[in-house]
Parts: structure tokens; sequence; C-alpha cells
């Protein structure tokens, strides 16, 4: 490669690739949707190199950049680790085991590794700010164009691995990070790569990009490019196609079936997951309530609040990047919590109910699962999820939600360790705290359903209101009424809920 005034020059191809057509497109600044070039380049670049220029073990290895987190993607290790043996040693000796491939019986296995493939990029330039951030001019890679042929010009003083961002790398990888980790401690050997770049691409792009390229030939499933890839769970393109829905659906009954499988969850073994007979909440009202809660699609200028795990926590900003095991983690946190406040109080309506049932050899709280508990029927479900998710999601900046990235869990599923390693790390964040205070206020409000012993006609008529469909806002209303005095972030966060959902100060 040759040099100009100091910085490494990399010779590459102009493509030219727009159509009338296209000039028709809804483009949309404020969506994250800007207008792009009408061309990309393509050229060569060594992994190495490719790999410090993108700086992709920065982002995903240390800690959440809050301005960037809605496109950062997940990496998986074994999935690099494998790629590294392909490229080394070809298919099929790659995939052999680890005892055939020592034991040299196969070495007439070994083919040619290649990577044809392009790695897809994105050039940052002047344009692409995050949180009104940028990459600074020394560190930005220039591109001079001449007819076809063009000049990119890498950052003043890179010359190797060596070399590091004050900020953000210059480049963004699109498609193929898995590929370029390959080559982090694995091979010795470097290798040229074939690279196609988008100048300035705007992030919700990006995110098309990778849906065509990994999602429309059916190379991943769905519901795994949404951890991949969290922009993709608010684009509003995909809820007019099949995607956007049935990820929603499949991943609230993912998480119905973490809650239920895991051992640390409140309800292991508790949900009726094949809705037999009239005993406790069924999965489908599980997922039902997640729809409406956690996994909400947030619409623009609708009054609702959106979901935590699916909607952009404010105007344009991105989601959060959690995969399902922090999804999981964090919904039986919520559930732990308030069992532990329920279980740690002696008086009122929790002692009544558990004077119901005086033998001590069980050992349910009926407080919190007996059949006289309004926790164990889906409208309690619904309840304690959607305010808990409102107040979440009006204070997920203060809480630093984006900034939660639990080490050593690729997500790419809702599997025990993963969740478990999700819970621990939960201990550490602001959130711990300010869910444990929002359990011990939801443990004073009366959890006791309408045909529980011991009512006064009052109490009541006031629980029959939290039945059928105009049970689920009424229940809502209450539980925000109490919140609203409870400590001063809480107060603070649900008053903010009540504002932002119409509610007077007497509802």
């Amino acid at each position: 490669m040759a040099t100009k005034n100091g910085r490494i020059e990399v010779p590459c191809l102009r493509v030219d690739q727009w159509l009338d057509t296209w000039d028709s497109v809804k483009f949309a600044p404020e969506l994250h949707r800007e207008k792009p070039e009408p061309y990309f380049v393509l050229f060569s670049m060594s992994a190495r190199r490719l790999r410090v220029l993108a700086d992709i073990k920065r982002r995903v290895a240390t800690q959440a950049r809050t301005a960037d987190t809605g496109i950062q993607r997940r990496y998986d290790p074994e999935r690099s680790e494998e790629i590294a043996l392909f490229v080394r040693y070809g298919f099929p000796w790659s995939d052999l085991s680890l005892t055939k491939r020592n034991s040299g019986e196969y070495t007439d296995l070994r083919k040619p590794g290649w990577l044809p493939t392009a790695i897809v990029v994105s050039i940052r330039g002047a344009k692409d700010r995050r949180s009104g951030l940028q990459v600074p001019d020394e560190d930005r890679v220039d591109l001079a164009m001449d007819g076809g042929q063009g000049t990119l010009l890498l950052p003043s003083g890179f010359q190797d691995s060596r070399w590091k961002p004050t900020r953000f790398s210059p480049f963004e990888v699109i498609d193929g990070q898995h590929r370029l980790w390959a080559f982090e401690n694995n091979l010795k050997d470097d290798i040229e790569l074939p690279v196609v770049a988008f100048i300035d691409l705007d992030i919700s792009w990006q995110a098309y990009l990778f849906w065509t390229i990994n999602i429309k030939p059916k190379k991943i499933n769905a519901s795994l490019a949404y951890d991949l890839y969290p922009l993709l769970r608010t684009e509003d393109w995909l809820e007019k196609f099949e995607g956007h829905p049935v990820y929603r659906e499949s991943r609230a009954q993912e998480l119905t079936e973490a809650m239920w499988s895991h051992p640390a969850s409140p309800w292991h073994r508790r949900i009726n997951m094949l809705g037999e007979g009239r005993k406790g909440v069924t999965q489908a009202a599980w997922i039902r309530a997640l729809l409406g809660s956690y996994i909400r699609y947030y619409k623009k200028n609708d009054k609702r609040l959106g979901g935590l795990f699916g909607a952009p926590l404010r105007e344009h900003e991105t989601v959060l990047p959690w995969t399902r095991p922090q999804q999981a983690a964090f919904l039986i946190f919520v559930w732990r919590s308030l069992r532990d406040a329920i279980a740690n109080k002696s008086d009122g309506w929790a002692a009544e109910l558990r004077d119901i049932e005086d033998d001590p050899g069980d050992a349910l709280d009926q407080a919190f699962e007996g059949p006289f508990s309004l926790l164990n029927t889906d409208q309690g479900v619904r309840g304690l999820l959607a305010v808990t998710n409102d107040l979440c999601f009006v204070r997920a900046q203060e809480l630093r939600l984006a900034e939660w990235l639990p080490k050593n869990v690729s997500g790419v599923g809702t599997d025990e360790v993963a969740i478990d390693e999700s819970l621990n790390s939960l201990s550490d964040q602001p959130v711990h705290d300010f869910i444990t205070s929002t359990a011990k206020t939801l443990a004073e409000f009366d959890w006791r359903t309408a045909g529980a012993p011991g009512l006064s006609e009052k109490d009541k008529s006031e629980k029959l209101a939290f039945r059928g469909s105009g049970g689920y806002p009424e229940l809502r209303k209450r539980l925000l009424r109490d919140l609203r005095q409870g400590s001063d972030d809480i107060a603070s966060a649900a008053k903010d809920v009540s504002a932002r959902l119409g509610l007077a100060e007497d509802e």
C-alpha cells in the first residue's frame, strides 16, 4: 500500500448502484434513514488491519457506549473459532472432532478455507453522529474519487494493530464481524479480505442491509437476528412484513417458557403451559401480558409507553440491545423482588391470606401464589408487568439500562447458564435498587382477589373492578396511584408515567 503525506492509501473501485425508482423511497433522517450516497466502493484489506479500523473488540467486550447501543451486534466466540478453523484447514476438516483432528488420520481432508464473501462496512463521516458525537477528523478514513476509481486515506498515524481510535472507530461493520474476529487470537497468518464500503450509511439502512443479507436468504432465524441487531425491533417497514409481529410473539413465548423452566424464577413450573383445565395462569395469558407490556410495540405520536424490550427509549433514540437471556433474567428479577418483598410483609392483607391456610407443612406463600392472591391471576401478571415496564421505560437513561452488558453471554438462547450470569450481574446495576424499592411499595398494595375470605363489601366491590378486559387498565391505574406515594425516585417515575398516560392525580 502506498502512502501520501504519511497516510496509507488503499485503492478502491466505485460502484454506482442507484435506480430512478429509488428516488421515491421515503427517506427520513429523524428515523435514522437519511438518503444514502448513490454508490459504494470495493477494496481489499488485510483482516488484521480491517479489524483494527472497525474496532469490533472495543464495541462488545468492555462496556456499552450509549450513543451506539441500538446497532451494537452481539458476538458469539464459538462461531468465530469455527471460522478460524475453516480458514486454516477448510471443510470438512474444520468440522471434525478434536480427537479426530489430533489423530493425524484425516490430514488428507484439509482444503483451502477461502472467504470470498465481502465484509460490509459503513465509512463513518461527518454526517455520522451518535448523541452529538462523531469520529474526530484525525481518526477518519477519507475517500478521494476520480471517476470509477478512488483512494481511501487511512487515519494519520495509522500503521499497525497498535493504533486505537480516540472515540469512535472509522468503520462500522454491518455484516461480517465473526469473520473478522476469527483473526483476533486464532490465526497467526493474515489474509486479505474483500470489502464493500458504504459512505456514511444511516443506521436504519444498516439494519435493513443486515436483514436482507442474513434473513431474506433464510441464513439465520428471525428471532436470533433481533438479538444480533436490536434496531430491527423498531423498524416500521418490518411491521408491514411478516417478520416483526412474528418476532414479538415468538419472543413472548420464549420468555414465558424461561419464566416457567428456570429454577430461579418465582413462576418455576407454575405456568399452565398447555392451557389444560382452569388451574393457574396460562401460557397464552403470559404471552398476552408480555405483548401488552415489555414487548409492546410503540408507534410515533401514540400516548402509550413503549415496551422496554422492543421500543425506542426516547425520540430519535434506538432500543436496548438486551438479548433473550438478559430479558428473561430481568423479568425473573422483577418477580423475585416482589416475592421477597411480600415474604417480608407480616401484617395486613398478606397476613390475612396466610391465615386462611394454617397448614405448617405448606411451603407455599399464600400471599404470593395462593388461590386468593391476585398475583396468581392473569390480571395480576399483566398489572405487575405493565407498571414495572412503564417505570423502567421512563427512567431507562437514568438507570443506565443500555450499559448492562453481562460478560460471557452470547445471546443465542435462554439457557440456564446465560440467565444465571445475567441475574448475577444485575446486582451491580442501578436498576437493582430501583426495582427492589418498587417491589417494596407494591408489596403494600392489597393483592387479594374479590373472592378472598374476610373482605368487606367495599373492598370486594373495588376488586371486582379488576375483572374482565376493563380490569387491566384499572389495576394499572391503582398500582400507579400507590407508586406515586412511594420513595422519591419511585414516586417521581410513577408521576412521569401517569402524566404520559394522561392520568389525573386521583386516578
